[in-house]
């Protein structure tokens, strides 16, 4: 009976998701039903009890609204219009230059907030227009600014890794010190991909023309110490107070979230209304995680209960799969999982029944977790989903269209299964930051 119901679970979770139901009503509503199937309402009450504070106890979860607020107001103070201008003083004249300075701002701004969909909105709308204007190709354009506006996966600070920590029992400040190499890897290959693009086929990105105008050297180290150094300083308390071991990451993100009100005030653009409607948003974004999150635990907690992990350990057993082929079975399946679920649906989907796998193969959770972070990160960019594709089209001009975006993401799926590779075949590019900094593994 028990295993019936494990089997029964997700095609019902995926029937009503497909039908339109939210994501967290879909996981809770399914937990529920197959909860009281498998046992008394009694019993199925006291586990509902312990799931929620299961999710309440989690301490590390406090970091979740203190970096969405975080995100809130640097959307506000500013900081991306004169990131924005120092960032092209240096990279204008190099091929696809404007592309190669716009990864460098999701960059830079994704380790300053956190969150994913500001850093893509706010740095494509001031990109784009710009890039139009030089007659940049416009899949390019589009295929740069969802990629680099998804970097925010896997550059930390990153909100999808404070749900992931907790859900696969990995330390989320492990976490954030392993995903950095892997990171700016990945951003490194988006730019070297857009100079080798832009110097082959120049019409794709082409070389601005000298500028009369231009400032000096002096000048264009003034503009850019004044837009980098607030934005370091925050990276700095934010990244390094973790990295150094002197702040756990709730503690982190409290200081980042005061470090945003600074710069807004910094930046002459605080006001109580700025300051309102970053709470109103931090309490929407942090409710609807938090509702996922908790329909995401009950339904793992009943899949696992029902004998669902027992089930698929002994599916896999039988097809005669080894460590390697799981592996590549269970990344496989999260990318594909990605064409019709958001990240955290992946996450709270696959990642309970995956890590207990990792763990009986014998690899390193941490180092799993990192190769399930740059796999999800395509989910930003695949069709149909694509979140990234959905923000871009809210931000862009009517020239930019549909067909445009699809071709532009293509090349950076390509980049992403490459830096997948690449951690896949080096741990060390995901394990030896935290092994030198946190003596972990």
């Amino acid at each position: 009976m028990s295993f019936w119901v494990a089997a029964w679970m997700f095609p019902a979770l995926m029937f009503c998701i497909f039908v339109g139901f939210p994501v967290a009503f879909s996981l809770m509503g399914t937990a529920f039903i197959f909860g009281l199937i498998r046992w008394p309402p009694e019993a199925f009450a006291q586990i509902l009890v312990t799931k929620v504070q299961d999710v309440n106890g989690t301490a590390v979860l406090a970091a979740v609204p203190l970096f969405i607020f975080m995100g809130s107001m640097m959307e506000r103070s500013g900081i991306a219009v004169r990131l924005f201008e120092a960032v092209h003083l240096w990279t204008r004249r190099l091929p696809g230059g404007l592309a190669v300075g716009t990864v460098i701002m999701c960059v830079i701004f994704a380790a300053a907030s956190g969150v994913i969909g500001a850093t893509e909105s706010v740095v494509g709308l001031l990109a784009i227009p710009v890039m139009l204007r030089y007659a940049y190709d416009k899949s390019l354009i589009s295929g740069t600014i969802c990629a680099g506006g998804s970097l925010g996966t896997i550059i930390p600070p990153s909100v999808v890794v404070v749900i992931l920590g907790p859900v696969a029992d990995v330390d989320v400040g492990s976490l954030f010190v392993g995903m950095l190499i892997p990171g700016l890897m990945l951003a490194g290959l988006y730019i070297l991909y857009i100079l080798v693009l832009c110097t082959v086929a120049p019409h794709f990105g082409p070389r601005l023309p000298p500028d009369e105008n231009e400032p000096s050297l002096g000048e264009k180290l003034v503009i850019s110490a004044k837009a980098l150094v607030p934005p370091i300083f925050l990276i700095a308390a934010v990244l390094g107070s973790i990295m150094i071991g002197a702040a756990t990451p709730t503690e982190a993100a409290a200081m980042g979230a005061f470090g945003s009100v600074l710069l807004t005030l910094v930046y002459r653009t605080f006001t109580w209304r700025v300051l309102s409607e970053a709470f109103v948003k931090t309490l929407l974004v942090t409710a609807m995680i938090l509702m996922i999150l908790l329909g995401g635990t009950m339904f793992a907690g009943v899949f696992i209960a029902s004998g669902g992990m027992g089930a698929v350990q002994q599916a896999l057993q039988a097809t005669g799969l080894g460590p390697w082929a799981t592996l590549f079975l269970i990344l496989f399946l999260s990318f594909i999982a990605g064409f019709v679920l958001d990240l955290i649906s992946i996450i709270l989907i696959f990642i309970p029944i995956a890590i207990l796998l990792m763990k009986q193969f014998g690899f390193d959770e941490a180092w799993f977790c990192i190769l399930f972070l740059i796999v999800i990160q395509t989910s930003y960019l695949t069709p149909p989903m694509a979140p990234a594709i959905f923000y871009l089209r809210g931000i862009s001009p009517p020239e930019i269209t549909l067909k445009d975006m699809y071709k532009g993401v293509l090349p950076y799926i390509g980049l992403e299964i490459i830096a997948l590779g690449l951690v896949m075949a080096f741990p060390a590019l995901a394990l030896w930051l935290p092994d030198k900094l946190l003596g972990f593994n």
